[in-house]
C-alpha cells in the first residue's frame, strides 16, 4: 500500500459524535481460522490501527465450535474474520448459520476468507446470512483487508445506532403507557419521575412541581419516595435549597436547567406549567435528551388530562345506565365488611333470559327493564345497602339476614314489570352468601355468591345459598373440564349417529351426529353434563369443528358405498357462531372432504339464533347459498320472536322430544300439531325426535309430520354399526 493511500484510509476520518460511539473502548475483532499463522499475520497487519478514535482488540478461535463459544460470551464483537474451511469443508458457513439463527446476533459483521478457490459461498447464502465480504487469502493484501474492515465497522456502527434508537422508542412507548395508567396527581408524578429516570439512566430520585389551579405557590405534585410526604406542600418546605433553586429557575426562565448533578425539565401544557427535577448519576447523551423530550410531550398531555382522569375515575366506578355503583366499585367497598359483624347477607340477582328480551324486544326495552329492576330493589327493600350493577343483567347488594325472607323476596322481585307498552313477567336466578363467608378480597366474596347463583341456574331453582360444599362441586366441574380437554386431545371422544326416517315409508333419509364421551369404565358421560361445561370453557369450538369433520368423513364414506343421498345433521352451539368467518370455515371443511354441501345439515337451537340475530342470519344465509341445509333444533322450547323465523334460511323444524314423549296421553300433541302446521305454512319439513312408540308414530303421521327420529326405529350407534344397519335396511 502506498503511504498516500494509508493516510487517506486512516487519517482523514470524520469526527464521531458521542451518540455514534459504542459502549466498548475498542472495536472487537474475532479471528477464526485453524491456521495459527493466519492469526499472527492478521494481527500484525492490523495492529495499531484506529477507526474513529478506537483501536482494534483481537479475539482468537481455531475452530467453529470455539468461535461460537466466544461469541456467546462476548457481546461486543464487531467483526468476524472467518475462514470458510476448517475442521470441515463447511465449518465457516455453519458458524454463520449459528450466529444468525441460534445466537440471534444480527449486528456482527462477517468477512469470510478462504485459501481454497472451490469453497466460495453461493450468492444466495451471502444475502441470506448478511455476509459483508468474501476474500481469497491469496489475493488479500493489507490494503484490501483494511478497506473491507473499514466498510464492515461503519456498517456495524450504523446497525448499533438503529438498534439503540429502536430500543429507545420502545422505551418511550412503554414509559408513556405506564404514566397513562394513573388517575391521581401523586401517583402520576411518581410514575413520570420513574420513567424519565429510566430513559436517562438516572438515579430515580426526583419530583414534579408546579402551580395548582388559582394558586400562586409552587407546590410538589409528587415524585420519588423521599418527596412523597411533601405532596401538595409548597416547594419552599423542602429541606433542599438546590432543588428549590433549580425548579424555580426552570419555571421563571421557562427553560430546561442542567448541571453535572441534576437536570430540570420545563413541562408546558395547555393549562399548567410545571418542572420535573431529576438527580443524575452520569451526564445523559444528546440522544437520551432527545428521547426525553419526546416522552415529555406525552407527560404534558397527561398533565392536561389529570382532571379528566379524576372524572374518568367517577365514570369507572359508576354504571352509566342505572347510576348505581358498578362491579369494580362494589368489589372495592365490600372488602370493608369482611371484619364487621352485622349478620348481613350478600344477594346476587340475575335476570333470567335477559338476552332474549334484548334481542326479541330491543335494547331500549332491555334498558328500561334494568332500570325497573334497580328501582324495584331500592323501593321494595329499603334496608338494602350498596346496591350495585355487577354485570350486564346482574345486581348485587347487602341486607340484614334477619330481614331477608326468601319467599317474599322472590315474590316482590317477580311482580310483572311495566316496561314501555309491555307488561313483562320476569324470572330471576339468585345467589346468597352470608357475611360469615365473606373473604378479605372483594373479588373472592363475589366469586362465592356467583357459585351459589350458578348452582341455582343449574338446579332450575330461583335461589340458592352459598355453602362450602358448592365449591367442591365447582372443583368437580373444573376437574371434569380438564379431563374433557385431555380426552379430546388424546382422541378419546366418539361420534355416534342416530338414523332419521321418512314417516311415510320408514326409509332412512339421514342421521344426526351425536357426541359421546367414554368414561373409561364402559359407561358414557351424559352430554347434558359435559356439553354445557364445554361451552362455558370454550372447548366446544374445537370439539364442534372435529364433529363436523367426522360427519364429512362419514358422508364421503357413504358416497363410496352407495348411500350418498343420505344427509348428516351436525349440532352447532352459540360459541361456534362467534368464531370469525365461521361460515367460511364450514365451507372449507366440506370442500376438503369433497362432499356435496346439500348432504350436510346444521342444527341450531333458538338460543343460538337469538344470541346475535342479525349476525347468525347472515351466516346461515351464506351457508344456505353454498348449499348447506339448516334446521331449528328443539323448536318451541325457547323465547324467540316468530318474526325472525321467516328471516331464517331454514329447511326443517325439529320438534323437541318434550312435545312427543307423552303423546297421546296429554296435550303435548297440540304443541306438536302447532309446530307441524307452522312448518307446512312456511314450506318447511318437520322432524320429530324422541319417538319411542307406535302410538306416537301414528299420531305424528296423522298430524302431517314428515320425518321421525327415535328409539322406536333406531338408537344412536357408532359409524361401523351404522354402515351395517344401512346395508341390512
Amino acid at each position: 500500500m502506498a503511504p498516500e493511500q494509508e493516510d487517506y484510509l486512516f487519517a482523514e476520518h470524520e469526527e464521531v459524535t458521542q451518540e455514534e460511539e459504542t459502549t466498548s473502548a475498542f472495536w472487537d475483532v474475532l479471528v477464526v481460522d485453524d491456521d495459527p499463522e493466519i492469526h499472527s499475520v492478521t494481527k500484525l497487519a492490523l495492529s495499531n490501527l484506529e477507526f474513529w478514535g478506537k483501536k482494534l482488540r483481537f479475539f482468537h478461535a481455531y475452530s467453529g465450535k470455539e468461535a461460537i463459544e466466544i461469541l456467546k460470551e462476548q457481546n461486543n464483537i464487531s467483526i468476524l474474520l472467518l475462514d470458510v474451511v476448517m475442521e470441515t469443508d463447511d465449518a465457516g458457513l455453519n458458524v454463520v448459520r449459528r450466529v444468525r439463527e441460534e445466537i440471534k446476533n444480527m449486528a456482527v459483521r462477517i468477512i469470510m476468507r478462504t485459501g481454497q478457490p472451490g469453497y466460495a459461498p453461493e450468492e444466495k447464502i451471502i444475502r441470506e446470512f448478511d455476509i459483508n465480504d468474501y476474500k481469497m487469502k491469496t489475493e488479500l493484501t493489507r490494503s484490501k483487508l483494511v478497506t473491507s474492515l473499514l466498510t464492515a465497522i461503519r456498517s456495524y456502527q450504523q446497525i448499533c445506532e438503529l438498534e439503540a434508537q429502536s430500543h429507545a422508542l420502545e422505551q418511550i412507548l412503554s414509559a408513556s403507557r405506564a404514566i397513562l395508567g394513573h388517575t391521581d396527581m401523586g401517583s402520576f408524578a411518581a410514575a413520570v419521575v420513574a420513567q424519565l429516570a429510566n430513559i436517562l439512566d438516572a438515579s430515580g430520585e426526583g419530583l414534579v412541581s408546579g402551580y395548582l389551579d388559582d394558586d400562586m405557590h409552587l407546590r410538589v405534585f409528587g415524585g420519588s419516595e423521599q418527596y412523597r410526604e411533601f405532596f401538595g406542600h409548597g416547594i419552599e418546605q423542602l429541606d433542599n435549597g438546590r432543588v428549590i433553586m433549580q425548579v424555580q429557575n426552570c419555571i421563571d426562565t421557562e427553560s430546561h436547567q442542567s448541571t453535572a448533578h441534576d437536570i430540570t425539565f420545563l413541562l408546558e401544557s395547555k393549562n399548567k406549567k410545571a418542572a420535573i427535577y431529576l438527580e443524575l448519576e452520569v451526564e445523559p447523551s444528546e440522544a437520551q435528551l432527545k428521547f426525553a423530550e419526546i416522552f415529555l410531550t406525552n407527560v404534558g398531555v397527561g398533565l392536561d388530562n389529570i382532571k379528566l382522569f379524576n372524572e374518568l375515575r367517577e365514570v369507572a366506578y359508576k354504571d352509566n345506565l342505572t347510576k348505581l355503583p358498578n362491579r369494580a366499585n362494589f368489589i372495592e367497598k365490600i372488602e370493608s365488611y369482611f371484619n364487621q359483624q352485622q349478620s348481613l347477607v350478600f344477594i346476587l340477582v340475575d335476570i333470567a333470559q335477559f338476552s332474549d328480551i334484548n334481542n326479541g324486544l330491543g335494547q331500549e326495552v332491555g334498558n328500561l327493564l334494568l332500570l325497573g329492576v334497580a328501582e324495584r330493589i331500592s323501593i321494595e327493600f329499603p334496608e338494602a345497602q350498596l346496591i350495585s350493577r355487577i354485570g350486564a343483567d346482574v345486581f348485587g347488594f347487602l341486607m340484614p339476614e334477619s330481614q331477608f325472607d326468601e319467599e317474599s323476596f322472590i315474590d316482590n322481585l317477580c311482580v310483572p314489570y311495566h316496561v314501555g307498552e309491555h307488561l313483562l313477567t320476569m324470572h330471576f336466578h339468585i345467589g346468597v352468601c352470608r357475611q360469615e363467608d365473606f373473604q378479605p378480597q372483594g373479588i373472592e366474596t363475589l366469586k362465592l355468591a356467583y357459585i351459589a347463583l350458578n348452582q341455582a341456574k343449574q338446579s332450575s331453582i330461583p335461589l340458592d345459598w352459598y355453602t362450602p360444599d358448592l365449591e367442591e362441586k365447582m372443583a368437580w366441574k373444573l376437574g371434569l373440564i380438564r379431563q374433557l380437554r385431555q380426552d379430546f386431545e388424546m382422541k378419546k371422544l366418539e361420534v355416534w349417529y342416530q338414523p332419521q326416517f321418512s314417516i311415510a315409508d320408514r326409509k332412512v333419509i339421514g342421521c344426526e351426529a351425536l357426541l359421546r364421551w367414554p368414561s373409561g369404565n364402559g359407561n358414557y358421560i351424559s352430554p347434558a353434563i359435559f356439553v354445557p361445561l364445554a361451552e362455558n370453557a370454550g372447548l366446544i369450538v374445537e370439539i364442534g369443528q372435529w364433529v363436523l369433520e367426522q360427519a364429512c368423513q362419514l358422508q364421503a364414506t357413504l358416497q363410496q358405498q352407495g348411500f350418498g343421498e343420505l344427509s348428516i345433521a351436525v349440532n352447532v352451539s352459540v360459541p361456534q357462531f362467534k368464531v370469525p368467518n365461521y361460515a367460511q370455515q364450514v365451507k372449507d371443511t366440506i370442500l376438503s372432504f369433497n362432499v356435496e354441501p346439500k348432504h350436510i345439515e346444521l342444527e341450531v337451537t333458538e338460543s343460538v339464533v337469538m344470541d346475535e340475530v342479525n349476525s347468525v342470519i347472515n351466516t346461515l344465509q351464506e351457508l344456505q347459498e353454498f348449499g348447506v341445509e339448516v334446521a331449528i333444533d328443539d323448536f318451541g322450547t325457547g323465547f324467540s320472536s316468530l318474526s325472525y323465523l321467516q328471516k331464517l334460511p331454514l329447511a326443517r323444524l325439529k320438534i323437541d322430544r318434550a312435545f312427543v314423549k307423552d303423546i297421546p296421553h296429554d296435550d303435548s300433541g297440540a304443541i306438536a300439531d302447532l309446530v307441524i302446521s307452522l312448518g307446512q305454512h312456511l314450506g318447511l319439513k318437520t322432524i320429530a325426535e324422541g319417538v319411542e312408540t307406535e302410538e306416537q308414530m301414528t299420531v305424528l303421521q296423522k298430524l302431517g309430520c314428515d320425518e321421525v327420529q327415535g328409539f322406536l326405529l333406531a338408537k344412536p350407534m357408532p359409524e361401523r354399526d351404522l354402515l351395517e344397519f344401512l346395508e341390512s335396511n
